[in-house]
């Protein structure tokens, strides 16, 4: 697509701003003006995982374009330090969304792209200034680390390859009002840290056609797995821009299970509950370590080279009314997960794995989470300055809305969140057996930055 830039000119009242990411993730923002904000929608596919992000902006009024030179790539400890960041916040959004998870069953299954979402939130990020920008930076954990936004250029270097058996894809767009006055050095910005080129529609007059143009780019970016991202009435003839991110995964495991002897089993939501799943089953050397103190035992089952990896987390039984996991999520940190899942910390050792096959599919409207988070500001209208979009402080996010996708098979995925003590198994006369036929958690990894890209709790078939 190209950039359009020079058509954007001229002014216009109260438009809104969509900001779009799909993952096979998705994320939109559509700034609601003196009506109201739309959410959006998205969808995901088997072996798979998706996301979709919106964030509902309103504007008033648009001011003169600039234009500044984007600073260098940045060194490797810059994308690390981001890297940490989107981690810790992938573990605050993920419990902000477990809590709410209330009740019991599917209900309680968590699932969703922190890459996606932090992705889209840092674009946004871009056009946020003093307090709206500080409290971003802040609940995003990037205050304090340099050249954002060229460490984001970087990881999406890394998160975007195909290998054998293995393709991880991720892509920015933007779409606006032509004839808007966006801000030079925000367009500038976008495309060359995210690669995300502006394309002019027409939202004033044709804001159905709009929003199929954004559809279809998002389907074919996901490969098919979210379609109809965006639902009638979330664009409309205010919407000003779109902002879409799209993330797409599928990986064959490196040690593939056999069909052969997937079997009907049972699977233990809590010690009341079950319900039947197909069962995989593998005995193969895989990376796995104990966590003494929460009684856990951790599996990383790598795909075919070796560039992304799906960790487990498995509580070894039910404890009375609880499902083991509440200890488990209560514990999680960057230090604690980092130490569980280190090299150092895991051995190579034959293990007897019993996983289930699953699918998820679920939908988050996150302006509370969000908000709780820390990014009040931006929800609000009056305080929100986003004045680095447009020149002026007439934007707020109204909408945030979030879907991702999973699916888990013998082929393997699809995809388009205080520190114990832990025991470290080097040797044993026989390897452990880790059956994963009750709650637990999972997360998909990039393996070079040590992103994680989807973060979940399957509780429940």
């Amino acid at each position: 697509m190209s950039m359009m830039r020079g058509v954007f000119g001229g002014r216009s009242l109260l438009p809104p701003l969509l900001l779009l990411m799909p993952l096979l993730f998705k994320y939109q923002v559509q700034a609601a003006a003196a009506s109201s904000a739309a959410a959006g929608e998205s969808a995901v596919a088997a072996s798979s995982s998706s996301a979709a992000f919106i964030a509902a902006v309103t504007t008033r009024s648009s001011s003169a374009a600039v234009s500044s030179a984007a600073p260098p790539p940045p060194p490797s400890s810059a994308m690390d330090a981001v890297t940490e960041a989107n981690t810790e916040f992938a573990l605050d959004l993920f419990k902000a969304l477990g809590a709410a998870a209330a009740g019991s069953g599917e209900e309680r299954n968590v699932f969703f792209s922190p890459a996606s979402v932090s992705a889209a939130l840092a674009m946004l990020l871009m056009g946020a200034k003093e307090e709206t920008a500080a409290q971003m930076s802040k609940s995003l954990h990037l205050d304090g680390v340099e050249d954002v936004h060229g460490a984001y250029q970087s990881l999406l270097g890394a998160f975007s390859s195909t290998t054998q058996g293995s393709v991880l894809r991720m892509a920015n767009r933007l779409y606006g009002e032509k004839g808007y006055n966006f801000l030079q050095d925000f367009l500038d910005s976008s495309a060359k840290f995210y690669q995300a080129e502006l394309a002019a529609v027409n939202f004033k007059g044709a804001f159905e056609e709009a929003r199929k143009e954004i559809n279809a780019w998002v389907e074919g970016q996901t490969e098919g797995k979210i379609q109809d991202l965006l639902a009638s009435g979330v664009v409309n003839s205010l919407t000003r821009l779109v902002l879409v991110n799209a993330v797409y995964f599928k990986g064959s495991w490196d040690a593939k299970f056999d069909p052969e002897v997937t079997r009907d089993a049972e699977f233990k939501i809590n010690k009341n509950e079950k319900k039947p799943v197909k069962m995989m089953y593998k005995k193969a050397k895989y990376n796995f370590s104990h966590v003494e103190e929460l009684n856990v035992n951790i599996v990383e089952l790598p795909y075919e080279g070796h560039k992304l990896s799906m960790v487990i987390l498995v509580p070894l039984a039910i404890e009375d009314e609880t499902t083991g996991l509440e200890k488990l999520e209560s514990a999680l940190t960057l230090k604690s997960l980092r130490q569980w899942t280190s090299p150092e910390n895991m051995s190579k050792l034959e293990v007897e794995l019993h996983l289930p096959h699953f699918r998820l599919e679920k939908s988050y409207t996150l302006n509370e989470h969000l908000q709780r988070l820390g990014m009040a500001s931006v929800f609000t209208q009056g305080e929100a300055d986003f004045s680095g979009i447009n020149g002026a402080r007439d934007l707020y996010v109204s909408h945030v809305a979030h879907k991702a996708f999973v699916e888990v098979n013998e082929e393997g995925t699809e995809a388009a969140a205080a520190t114990a003590a832990i025991v470290m198994m080097r040797c044993a006369r026989m390897g452990p057996v880790v059956r994963a036929d009750h709650p637990f958690i999972f997360f998909i990894r990039e393996n070079s930055s040590g992103s994680v890209l989807f973060l979940g709790r399957f509780a429940s078939p």
